[in-house]
Order: structure tokens, then sequence, then C-alpha cells
């Protein structure tokens, strides 16, 4: 069953901390999460994310501060915040046995939610899955089983949704797959609180972004206001080229999930090959 809606911020972080022993892995983390955006955690490997993550989804205790979703205490009242969350791991849970359609309404059962036939039938239309509806997992691709594991973890309707790098371990294109996926999260009002250590993923999705360094938010802005950090950029004549991703995509025909430059541009890329950019100086 969905918790109830609580008025302010969906996640409030204040002064997190947690040691492993003698390794401090947060030393005072602060940040709140808007309501139906999309907050990017922002770290290399061993920063904290999970962590973070772990305390926020009450699978672990912090040593000391606070935090809560969607205006329930984590320590506190933690079976009313693991009401309103859904955790979506590093790595896909389905089970390969079934297909698409056979995880999602097992999971609805498991809910004990009425109608799952119907629910599994909405949430493979939404994440583009009906076609590959009936097919067992074993055969879908690292994207399709990305997407129907964030679908499976929105059945019940969480306000909240931890994604801890989602795109881990996948292919250029099953990524944008996923980016689509969380666009869908976003445009649908969930409130998103994604971890990467991917700058682009940041970039693409996130409403906001917070840097986790050495276990310290060390910066947390729009990208417009981290832009604003540097210097100004400087104007030169550079030639372009097209990036390997971009490259990857169009052999592909991936193109026209990510913009990339497709075969029938490729008169166009060369054409436009030299032209004025901005660089940082």
């Amino acid at each position: 069953m969905t918790a109830p809606s609580v008025a302010g911020p969906a996640i409030r972080v204040q002064g997190l901390e947690k040691s492993y022993g003698k390794l401090d892995v947060l030393r005072g983390v602060d940040f709140d999460v808007a309501r139906g955006s999309v907050f990017a955690l922002l770290g290399s490997n061993g920063s904290g994310k999970t962590t973070t993550v772990k305390i926020l989804a009450t699978l672990l205790k912090a040593d000391a501060g606070t935090a809560s979703v969607n205006g329930f205490d984590v320590a506190a009242q933690p079976e009313n915040a693991r009401g309103s969350i859904s955790l979506t791991g590093q790595f896909a849970a389905v089970d390969e046995v079934l297909s698409g359609r056979e995880n999602l309404v097992l999971v609805a059962k498991l809910r004990h939610l009425k109608q799952p036939g119907t629910i599994a039938d909405d949430l493979l239309g939404r994440f583009s899955l009906t076609e590959a509806g009936a097919r067992k997992v074993s055969t879908y691709s690292g994207g399709m089983r990305r997407r129907l594991d964030i679908a499976m973890s929105l059945i019940g309707n969480s306000p909240v949704i931890f994604l801890d790098e989602p795109t881990s371990g996948l292919d250029p294109e099953a990524r944008i797959e996923v980016w689509q996926a969380v666009k869908e999260l976003a445009d649908h009002g969930t409130t998103v609180l994604l971890t990467t250590q991917h700058l682009d993923e940041a970039e693409q999705l996130a409403d906001r972004i917070a840097i986790l360094h050495q276990g310290r938010i060390i910066v947390n802005g729009t990208l417009a206001e981290l832009k604003r950090l540097f210097p100004p950029a400087t104007v030169e004549y550079v030639e372009k080229q097209p990036t390997l991703e971009e490259i990857f995509l169009a052999i592909i025909g991936g193109a026209g999930k990510s913009d990339a430059t497709g075969p029938d541009n490729a008169a166009d890329t060369d054409t436009n090959a030299g032209h004025a950019t901005g660089t940082n100086r």
C-alpha cells in the first residue's frame, strides 16, 4: 500500500555519518530532494553513494544525523518510510525463467494488488515492452531487463524511487533506453534519487546534481549553477569529430534514440566537420 503524501521535500538528509570500523564513509552529508524531481548523487566508486541509498531505504542504520523520506524518519518510522519507496539496485532483479509480464504479475500479487494483469500490461506499455511481454526474460537485452526491473519497482505507485547506478555494465544503446525510462518516471511525477559515476548521465537526467566526495557533499546545484563555477568559455575554431558513442549508435541504427548522427545524415557530418565551438581555457 502506498504511504500517504506528506508536505515538505521528498527526501531530507542532515548531518548523515557512517563508518565501517576505521573507515569513515559518510562524514556529515546534507541535501534535500524536491518532490517530482530527479536528483543525481554523483561520485566515484567508494564515495558513499550506495551507503547513502541503503540508509534512506532503511537497509542500513546511520551512526549520526537524520534522514527522512516522504516526511518519515527512516530510523524512527522505518515501516512508513519503506511504504513510500522503491529501490532498484545496480543489477536487475528479474526472474529470467519467467516472461516479462509474469514478473510484473508476480510482484503485483505479492503486494496484494487488484487486477495484477492490468497493472502488468500498463507497465509493459509504459516502458515499451508490450511486444516482448510474453517472452522469457532470458531473451531480453540488458536495457530491456533494466527497464523491466524499473517497471517492477513502480508497482504500488511509490512516490519515491532510488536508482543505484541503473546503467552500470550496460552498453551505450541500453543506457539510452534506461535514460528514457527515467525521464518517463519524472514525467509521471515520481521523485527519483539517482546515483551514478557517469557525468553525462547526470547531465542528461537530473534537475539538481550533488557531488559526493570523500564522504561529503562538495557541491549541490542545477547544471547551470555548476557551470557558473567555471570561468566563461572562450570561443575558438576547432574541428568537431563525432564521438565514439555517436559512431557506435549510428552504425547499429540507434541514432534516433540519442540524437546521434545516423547513416542518413553521414554527409551532413562531413559537411559540418569544422565550426566554432566553445572550449574552456
